[in-house]
């Protein structure tokens, strides 16, 4: 980490920002009174929990405010020069070729009409750094340099042809385009897996060593920025609470919710034992009840067995898609899982992992019935689900396994209110009267600590983590026995992502769940998981339990895996 000389002049000062927000004629303070310094060479990171203000100041550094959003008070400097004042044609100018922008969200900042190529060679063109057949050579190198594999082929695909991870990748190839001084990387690798992650991030640190740029990292990964930076900024409600060293402060925080923050990060190596101890206390009640259920299950009349041990087994999993891109009239085979079999048992959690594109997501999607199989089998509860026919038999099968997704923002339909999200799926299966409904809805609210009065209002009125628990009451609402966690933690910031795992854990031993927790986080899959699958090109490399694979790990790969995530080797003991 860098040591700032007291001579070297500040690339960019902000001074007493206040940032409002207009809402029925009148200002709601977002930003207030923010002050702090990044030096050229230096990576300052901004943590906190959503609505801290963290990505308002990123936004404000480059004017790009949404529509209701204004500067009240302050400055902001860049390499001396106000942004507050300058004219729009000097902020314009401004951006990409000295201040780049790593954006959070890929499926809203890729035009989904434009080829992936085009689009990192528009920022080339549009800052004079390229052009035509040069442009196209650089559009292929600042892919590679991203981390997608195959670049040239990818250069010609669509949006919709990426995985999420990789349209985050060609976003920070657009923000890196015109080697701006100042790259702002709001939260640039929340949807990567940590190797991935790593790639991108050494490539940051090499881009301000030899160019002499800064980076300000807006995370809410605390072992990200112990790693990564040298200053530590962190906010909440709109204010900086805590200022200083990145390891001073995540060491011996000062303020409540510093140390808040640090006691719930996933990724610190000192939370991970006590972690491990927490759930093991779970864990015993879960397998009491889980077998207490099998007993249940096995002396009724079941579409499905009669309560076997393994509650889902998968044996030669394989899907095949067919790739465009290549030559015109010739099409590409792609194997997207090879040969995957496991089992998961009955009131246990198996997790699944490995990088973006291993084939992880398409598992769980098979195991869900929501896409067939090329080759293999799924069996639940000792039936195979790709046989049925009828559609009782199938609404049956997805009555007994509910999914809960990454994105708490997409998952819930926008014009139904939490009342009816919930109710839809008790409705759909024919299950009780309006009375009875309502009265599982509260129950179930109660079971993810949500108040009943949040049943009238709609999904954007909640913040992302009651969001999430909606969507894990509504998962609950059919009483399945598998619930399958698809990155159900990943979307959410740190305090939010601690408090769901801990639900899930409570719920689990509880209720006597099965999880598939489907995950690029090594860190969280050791707070919530009893066994592993580590997925590489489609095929499963290492399954053991988690304890064996965190730390007698047999494969390299594996060991690339747990190398890789950030903060896990920094030892926070003074």
């Amino acid at each position: 980490m860098t040591s700032m000389p007291s001579t070297t002049a500040p690339l960019l000062e902000i001074k007493d920002l206040h940032v409002a927000f207009r809402s029925d004629k009148r200002l709601v303070p977002a930003v207030r009174g923010v002050s702090f310094t990044v030096y050229p060479g230096q990576t300052v990171a901004i943590v906190g929990e959503s609505g801290s203000g963290k990505s308002t100041i990123a936004h404000a550094i480059i004017d790009l405010l949404p529509g209701s959003g204004v500067v009240t008070a302050g400055e902001v400097l860049f390499e001396g020069k106000d942004v507050v004042k300058a004219k729009k044609g000097e902020i314009i100018a401004m951006r990409g070729s000295f201040i780049g922008l790593v954006p959070q969200d890929p499926m809203t900042n890729l035009n989904p009409l434009w080829r992936i190529g085009s689009q990192v060679k528009e920022a080339l063109e549009a800052n004079g750094i390229a052009k035509g057949k040069d442009a196209d050579a650089r559009v292929v190198e600042l892919l590679e340099e991203a981390g997608l594999p195959d670049a040239k082929r990818r250069a010609r695909q669509f949006p919709h042809e990426f995985s999420g991870g990789m349209r985050q990748r060609a976003l920070i190839a657009i923000g890196l385009a015109a080697r701006p001084k100042l790259l702002i990387a709001d939260e640039p690798t929340s949807a990567l897996d940590v190797t991935v992650q790593k790639q991108i991030l050494d490539h940051l640190d090499s881009l301000t060593a030899e160019l002499g740029a800064a980076v300000l990292l807006i995370t809410h990964d605390l072992g990200l920025a112990a790693e990564r930076a040298d200053h530590l900024i962190v906010m909440y409600k709109g204010q900086i609470v805590e200022s200083g060293p990145a390891l001073e402060i995540l060491r011996d925080p000062q303020h409540p919710y510093a140390q808040r923050l640090v006691a719930s990060a996933p990724s610190l190596a000192s939370r991970r034992l006590s972690s491990q101890r927490a759930r093991a206390e779970v864990r015993v009640q879960a397998v009491q009840t889980a077998a207490e259920i099998a007993t249940e299950v096995a002396t009724r009349d079941d579409e499905f067995g009669a309560g076997t041990a393994t509650i889902v087994e998968t044996k030669n999993l394989t899907k095949e898609f067919t790739l465009r891109g290549g030559r015109p009239g010739t099409a590409v085979t792609f194997k997207a899982v090879d040969d995957v079999s496991f089992a998961l048992r009955r009131g246990t959690t198996t997790a699944i992992v490995g990088e973006s594109g291993s084939g992880k997501s398409t598992v769980a999607r098979m195991v869900l019935g929501l896409l067939d199989p090329t080759s293999g089998s799924v069996e639940f509860d000792g039936v195979d689900i790709t046989t049925l026919s009828k559609k009782k038999q199938q609404l049956a099968m997805r009555r007994q396994m509910q999914p809960v997704f990454q994105n708490p923002y997409a998952s819930l339909d926008p014009m139904y209110s939490i009342y009816r999200s919930i109710e839809e799926p008790l409705r759909t299966h024919g299950i009780g009267t309006d009375k009875e409904r309502e009265v599982k809805i509260r129950d179930l609210l109660g079971k993810v600590s949500l108040p009943a009065s949040i049943m009238r209002r709609y999904p954007n009125e909640l913040s992302g983590g009651q969001r999430q628990r909606v969507a894990i009451a509504r998962a609950l609402a059919l009483d399945p026995e598998v619930v399958i966690c698809d990155e159900a933690v990943s979307a959410l910031d740190v305090l939010v992502q601690a408090q769901i795992l801990k639900l899930l854990n409570d719920l689990q031993a509880d209720l006597g769940l099965s999880y598939l927790f489907i995950s690029h986080d090594l860190a969280v899959v050791r707070q919530i998981a009893d066994n592993v699958l580590v997925m590489h090109d489609g095929k499963v490399v290492e399954a053991a339990s988690v304890d064996q694979v965190f730390d007698s790990p047999r494969e390299d790969y594996t060991k690339r895996l747990l190398d890789a995530i950030p903060g896990g080797t920094i030892d926070l003991a003074v």
